[in-house]
């Protein structure tokens, strides 16, 4: 059965730069038969897998897996070299941390991942303390299509006033004063699905450990007071047109805060410009 499995895998020969451009075309077959590559059961160059032992196979597979791994490492280290300041004064990692970081570090094969592990690194030499073991266990499971969810909550994501944690606001309620106490608060919500973030996407930055579970609500914002919102280099400034009104949000965890020091992103103009017609009606918009 082995040497059926190698034969089979060694249809699959290697992928050339023909293949490469017609990726999207290959075969579910021919796909399942290029993983046999990974489990040394293609043959390469003077290997030959139907001729191997399964000792020699597995010998095969782990210096294929341990030589991805080790240029893993190298493309990560190239990056944070090519993001570490020459003219700042570096620390020594602690040692635990470092022994985590390369061993959850070698496993990341994607180049955009690669990319940010690189910034943290950097980030690491330069001022420590900033990325957490806990941190680095959920980016090594955050995958790219997470990654461009998380991109898309923080471009639509204020700092309020001097705080220092993100909010992803979704709109506003009015409690409704004294004459309608026995009345549910109104609300007012801005449809993240139309700017690309969809319940599910929120679903999946909550599982992922970045955003908390529950839509949270601020207290009752005073009519006196300006509430400065800060979207990445944007700055806004409301102020309640009545002392009834309150906000509702998401909040990043402290893991997310952390993720965003990495995760690039542009503030969404489309939705800034729906925040701001939603929330005139009720807030004076500076």
């Amino acid at each position: 059965m082995v040497e059926t499995i190698a034969d089979a895998a060694k249809q699959a020969g290697k992928p050339t730069a023909k293949d490469s451009s017609k990726a999207s075309g290959v075969s579910a077959r021919k796909k399942a038969l290029l993983l046999g590559r990974m489990l040394g059961l293609a043959s390469e160059d003077d290997y030959r897998a139907s001729n191997a032992s399964i000792s020699e196979r597995a010998a095969f597979r782990a210096q294929k897996l341990a030589c991805q791994y080790q240029e893993n490492l190298e493309t990560i280290y190239k990056i944070a070299i090519s993001h570490t300041p020459s003219d700042v004064t570096g620390v020594d990692l602690d040692p635990d941390w470092a022994h985590q970081f390369f061993k959850l570090a070698e496993q990341i094969h994607n180049r955009k991942m690669q990319e940010l592990w690189g910034r943290i690194l950097a980030n690491e030499i330069t001022s420590p303390g900033h990325f957490s073991l806990r941190t680095l266990s959920t980016l090594k499971q955050l995958t790219h299509k997470e990654a461009q969810i998380l991109e898309k909550a923080l471009g639509m994501s204020v700092l309020v006033n001097n705080e220092t944690r993100l909010k992803l606001i979704i709109g506003f309620k009015h409690a409704g004063g004294l004459g309608q106490f026995f009345k549910k608060p109104t609300s007012s919500n801005i449809g993240l699905s139309q700017f690309g973030l969809p319940y599910s996407n929120i679903l999946t930055l909550v599982e992922a450990g970045i955003l908390h579970r529950s839509e949270l609500e601020t207290g009752l914002l005073s009519n006196k007071t300006p509430i400065s919102f800060s979207l990445s280099d944007l700055k806004l400034k409301l102020t309640p047109k009545s002392g009834q009104l309150f906000f509702s949000y998401y909040r990043f965890t402290p893991i997310g805060d952390e993720l965003a020091q990495l995760i690039p992103f542009i503030t969404d103009k489309d939705y800034i410009k729906a925040m701001r017609a939603l929330f005139s009606r009720d807030f004076k918009i500076e």
